[in-house]
């Protein structure tokens, strides 16, 4: 793979001395075919990602940078490591798909929290490296919501250990949102908080909201392609299997109308970012798209049935991201949930120019929310690296 690298040449020209002008004329001959001649560098996918593996390079002592295999429900399974002061608390990231890893696209937004947090990215069974690092017939017997939730909190337990912390955050986005209110019911002792974004709450009415709006959007934009593929599908999802084509028409239309991200009509500019991961060879990037549909096969129909509606009783500190525009993970269904919610403190944070993904489409105010509604449970308890020193004159 090539990929185009633009270079900026500033020519500057110094006398030094008695400089005739017959050579200036013979040197400003030249410079046309010299630069005729000169050919545009093409750096290669290696060089690229060097680049933006050495600019987010961790170099502070305490800090800690690492990609690492972790023997996880009897495979191997990978994890992302990094934080400028391991003193800060940890951050469990939970992707979303099911199968569809943050790791090779956290560079774009993460790396801010990393002043603030440990923050672990997890290839889930199934999913990017860790589908890579195993065979199909060995990761299939923990293909179910009950044995990823199994992972999760095999995962949790080995950093409370390694990282000697008591408790930790857990940050689910989409189909995490799955594994993290699971984990939360279930060791609530372990966490200073549950951060949901992208809340899954009822599946099968989320398709239908989801649906509704794609078509809405269709026919209020006169799209005739668009109308006719979804119409095609009704009642949606009604009683008929939820095929994989049946929920990719859906998925594909509301996507189009920016029901995933707020103002785009498709997710490339992620699919484009994760070509220049340093933490992903072009094996693994392949990798993702045969991890997805092997675990699909798997979780599709148990993740059709997960409905969370009653289950609004929590013990640890709940916190909501929802975008206002988000109609993969309707935000009206989790705005009703948090509604609802016990728990012994709960906050909603509602971001007005997103959709789905929150953390890349608004990361700034992303980043505000983590700090200031999530990162004093562990201020509290002590569980921070030393703050700036300030002086005011």
């Amino acid at each position: 793979m090539k990929i185009p690298f633009c270079t900026v040449f500033f020519f500057t020209t110094t006398l030094v001395g008695m400089t005739s002008v017959a050579a200036n004329d013979v040197a400003l001959a030249k410079a046309p075919a010299a630069a005729a001649a000169e050919k545009p560098h093409m750096m290669s996918r290696d060089e690229v990602t060097a680049i933006v593996d050495n600019a987010r390079k961790i170099v502070s002592p305490n800090g800690v940078d690492e990609r690492i295999k972790v023997r996880i429900g009897g495979i191997d399974q990978w994890l992302s490591i990094r934080g400028h002061d391991r003193r800060n608390p940890v951050l469990l990231y939970l992707h979303g798909g099911p199968a569809s890893p943050a790791m090779p696209a956290d560079f774009t937004y993460q790396s801010a929290w990393e002043d603030y947090f440990t923050v672990v990215q997890w290839d889930q069974r199934g999913s990017g490296k860790t589908y890579a690092a195993n065979t199909e017939q060995q990761m299939a017997p923990g293909m179910t919501i009950a044995g990823m939730t199994g992972d999760a909190v095999q995962v949790v337990q080995y950093l409370r250990t390694r990282y000697a912390k008591r408790k930790i955050f857990i940050l689910g986005h989409s189909w995490g949102t799955v594994l993290g209110v699971r984990l939360a019911q279930l060791h609530p002792e372990w966490f200073y908080a549950y951060i949901g974004v992208g809340q899954m709450v009822n599946v099968r009415r989320n398709e239908e909201i989801g649906y509704a709006f794609a078509l809405r959007e269709a026919k209020a934009h006169g799209n005739a392609k668009a109308v006719k593929e979804l119409e095609a599908i009704a009642p949606y999802p009604g009683t008929k299997p939820l095929t994989l084509d049946r929920i990719g028409t859906r998925t594909t239309w509301e996507t189009y109308f920016g029901g995933l991200t707020y103002g785009r009509d498709s997710l490339n500019y992620e699919v484009d970012a994760e070509e220049l991961s340093p933490d992903y060879s072009e094996a693994e990037l392949d990798a993702i798209g045969k991890g997805s549909l092997f675990t699909l096969t798997h979780l599709l129909q148990p993740l059709l049935d997960v409905n969370f509606d009653n289950v609004t009783h929590f013990n640890c500190p709940v916190i909501v991201f929802a975008g206002q525009h988000d109609f993969t993970t309707a935000h009206e269904l989790a705005e009703q949930w948090f509604a609802k919610i016990q728990a012994p403190s709960k906050h909603l944070v509602l971001f007005a120019d997103s959709a789905h993904m929150v953390m890349q489409e608004q990361p700034g105010r992303f980043l505000i929310h983590l700090v200031n509604d999530a990162l004093p449970f562990a201020r509290q308890a002590g569980d921070v690296a030393p703050a700036e020193i300030t002086r005011d004159k």
